[in-house]
């Protein structure tokens, strides 16, 4: 055998370690530089949109320390049994999500929402911090009309994370997670395992960090089959809440995107929100 074999095996060797390599980190910075378009799925809607929806409802617009307008939309009924605080999750804006809350103003609450900063009508900038700075901003509006032991915070997916933080740092009636999850970096992980997520995301939204705090009943549903926030983070989350204040509900065969299309849902619901 030629002595060359030897170096030309080693050359070749060498040449496929530096194109994985090169791969992987151009994956890696792709990533990286994507998270947001991952991450977050807005649709816009321009300032003079009309909403329509099926119950009364006023339009708000709330206003940031660093200037960004906030928009809202706030159902109202006739003698609300209380109200909720909705927050939504990462794809679509207010003129979709109005329409999944409604089933709530249905059972006869005054509902709040707010479009995100980029969703809908709502101007700003995104960063981590102003999720939860913003979704105080809407918890303040709400306080300021309704008995703080009145509201019920509800956060949905994304919005579970916004949900909780509030409520490690007020005092509402109760908490409602659906499909939560222990951090997004607990979901990044498992969606990339082969990148070091936790270094790379802006937004790790650690839900776990506020669970703990929470002094108001709580109740977390997920579906078994959702294959978008897997039940083991919401399970991984559900074990640091306070387990005298907290009920775990599980729908069998549940999806993400369909808990509230699922009879079982409702009918927890009905005991939930009476």
């Amino acid at each position: 055998m030629s002595n060359t074999a030897p170096k030309n095996i080693k050359q070749r060797l060498r040449q496929i370690a530096f194109i994985i390599a090169a791969s992987y980190f151009i994956l890696m910075t792709s990533v990286y530089i994507m998270q947001e378009r991952l991450l977050f799925l807005p649709t816009h809607l321009e300032q003079d949109y009309r909403f329509e929806f099926n119950y009364p409802f006023e339009e708000l617009f709330l206003k940031a320390t660093d200037g960004a307008l906030l928009n809202g939309i706030h159902f109202k009924v006739a003698q609300p049994k209380g109200v909720i605080l909705y927050f939504h999750g990462n794809a679509g804006d207010l003129s979709r999500w109005g329409k999944i809350a409604e089933p709530f103003v249905k059972k006869g609450y005054d509902l709040v929402m707010m479009d995100y900063r980029t969703y809908g009508k709502s101007t700003g900038t995104l960063a981590h911090d102003v999720f939860s700075t913003d979704a105080q901003l809407f918890y303040a509006y709400v306080r300021d009309h309704y008995e703080e032991h009145e509201i019920t915070l509800y956060g949905r997916s994304l919005g579970t994370y916004m949900a909780t933080c509030l409520a490690s740092n007020n005092k509402p009636g109760q908490l409602i997670l659906e499909t939560p999850y222990y951090s997004m970096v607990d979901i990044a992980e498992r969606r990339f395992p082969l990148f070091p997520v936790k270094h790379l995301l802006k937004y790790p939204f650690p839900s776990y960090n506020c669970i703990a705090e929470v002094t108001c009943p709580i109740t977390i549903i997920h579906g078994t089959d959702d294959d978008i926030v897997p039940i083991a983070s919401a399970k991984r989350l559900n074990a640091l809440a306070p387990q005298s204040l907290t009920t775990f509900i599980t729908i069998e065969d549940g999806k993400h995107n369909t808990l509230g299309e699922d009879e079982r849902y409702w009918s927890y619901m009905h005991n939930i929100l009476p």
